[in-house]
């Protein structure tokens, strides 16, 4: 009886390429719905695009907290969030992400 679940890495390959799912989708579905300012997605996965770390830097994340910018970002997400394994993302307002460049110059 077979799970659905990929078996093997070629599987899991498949399986992203056929969902769509790609550094390139998220990167351009999060400036579409979320106008993200600044969009940084690195596959975790060894490239079979089922796991992913986001930095995402938008305007819609002003006067939010962590959890509701998540649930944000993840709405925008929905179809491409159901056909990945992992989603880390990390949301921060233009202000704050500037902020955090500047500390690293320092």
């Amino acid at each position: 009886m077979s799970t659905g679940a990929a078996e093997t890495d070629t599987q899991a390959a498949n399986a992203a390429s056929n969902s769509g799912v790609t550094v390139s989708s998220l990167e351009n579905t999060l400036k579409e719905k979320l106008g993200a300012e600044h969009v940084d997605i690195e596959d975790m996965s060894g490239g079979c695009g089922q796991a992913f770390n986001a930095m995402i830097v938008s305007q819609q994340f002003e006067k939010k907290n962590t959890l509701a910018r998540h649930r944000l970002v993840n709405s925008a997400l929905k179809a491409e969030i159901a056909a990945i394994h992992a989603w880390t993302p990390k949301c921060f307002t233009p202000e704050e992400w500037q902020r955090k460049q500047d500390e690293a110059k320092a």
